[in-house]
């Protein structure tokens, strides 16, 4: 039986990391998948070292971190890890899902596949977040205090919420248990998405630079990707390791080497720089219930633009890649820079003119989710004008071909 079972694990190894087959136009771009894989694996790891000298107590916490960083044998490694590894997790991420963006990756019959990344996302924001607040400084403190009120948003169950997030009438030792329960266990349930969204990829198979799907120009995973992969990897740990050893606090907050202080409110509260973009569409907006609910539209407009396309175009799209889009690569670079645009506005102050940029860039935000089916139907509509309709498969194939030489 033992036996058995073995041989089971033994094939489903063979057929996912050695002759799984894939295009042969991959580039370097379709490398952060498995590199998220495995910092979701680090991530995994440390926090699990770390949770055995971590105290979840409000009188405590801080000092137990001070005491991993300076007693524990290597806890400053360990704790600058995943400190840093968080960071490098949402960029992986991040550069995962525009790759996805630019090369059409969420369209047919990807559109299972593209949504279980995003609701990957949306856990991993969650997560970060409860980790955020477990260090018990001044900047965790008050983050942890303004984004559970936004929950009061929330028409007439809102209070009971907040109180249930609480544990009581406000951010104290409650909510720091609370917190600390919450996000030793997300993680387990990313590693169970994580495993769901690999298994709709090897249903589909992977998408590639042309969009053009085609059953011969493939070759096996092992070794032709494997060893470019190592390549994307050792990039990668070479970016790490110079945040790690040279910047450690680089991409932190010095608020939060001071203890939380109730009776002190920080200047300028600000999360982490992977939640800029979105800090900057929640305060944008001068209500609270529609800033709470733009923010969490912004992430499920990813999922919204998959299903007006898919209803728009099923399965008729003859090809994906920008390379034949140039409304859409136009739209793509517009959209990316107005990301970044918005992560330096939820870095700034509420004043003008950065008030007035925020509300402008939330817009363009939203705009290229739809106006994007819009310009997809016009350029599709002078595409079938252009050029003579293509029936089969194999005419596709030859004609895209003969078009990109």
């Amino acid at each position: 039986m033992r036996l058995f079972r073995l041989n089971i694990l033994t094939s489903l190894f063979y057929r996912a990391l050695y002759n799984y087959p894939v295009p042969i136009n991959l580039n370097y771009f379709w490398n952060f998948g498995v590199l998220a894989g495995i910092v979701l694996g680090l991530q995994l790891v440390t926090g699990i070292f770390l949770a055995s000298h971590f105290v979840a107590d409000s009188e405590l916490a801080f000092s137990s971190v001070q005491h991993i960083m300076r007693d524990v044998n290597s806890g400053w490694l360990l704790r600058y890890l995943h400190a840093n590894g968080a960071s490098m997790f949402f960029l992986v991420v991040y550069i995962h899902l525009f790759r996805g963006l630019y090369y059409g990756s969420f369209l047919y019959p990807r559109e299972i596949l593209w949504s279980s990344g995003v609701v990957i996302l949306l856990i991993m924001i969650i997560t970060a977040f409860l980790g955020y607040v477990l260090p018990w400084g001044q900047m965790s403190f008050w983050a942890a205090t303004v984004i559970t009120n936004l929950v009061s948003a929330v028409p007439v169950y809102g209070k009971v919420i907040v109180s249930w997030l609480w544990g009581g009438f406000a951010v104290g030792n409650p909510t720091l248990n609370r917190f600390f329960s919450l996000h030793y266990l997300l993680p387990f349930v990313l590693v169970a998405l994580a495993m769901m969204h690999v298994v709709f990829l090897h249903e589909n198979g992977s998408n590639n630079p042309l969009g053009i799907s085609s059953s011969t120009d493939k070759v096996p995973f092992t070794p032709y990707f494997t060893i470019k992969d190592l390549f994307g990897f050792y990039v990668f740990l070479l970016i790490f390791f110079i945040f790690l050893f040279f910047s450690p606090n680089y991409l932190g907050h010095f608020d939060n080497y001071i203890p939380a202080n109730p009776l002190s409110t920080p200047p300028h509260i600000v999360p982490e720089w992977y939640f800029l973009p979105f800090y900057g569409i929640l305060r944008s907006v001068p209500d609270k219930f529609f800033g709470v609910f733009l923010l969490i539209f912004s992430i499920v407009s990813l999922i919204v633009l998959v299903f007006l396309r898919s209803i728009l175009y099923g399965s008729n799209l003859l090809v994906s890649s920008p390379l034949f889009s140039p409304l859409y690569k136009f739209l793509f670079w517009v959209f990316f820079y107005n990301s970044l645009f918005l992560g330096f506005i939820g870095n700034k102050t509420i004043v003008p003119p950065f008030y007035v940029l925020g509300q402008i860039a939330t817009l363009l935000y939203f705009l290229f989710f739809y106006f994007n089916v819009y310009f997809s139907f016009l350029e599709t509509f002078l595409k079938f004008f252009s050029h003579p309709p293509i029936s089969t498969g194999t005419e596709r194939s030859s004609y895209y071909k003969s078009v990109t030489k």
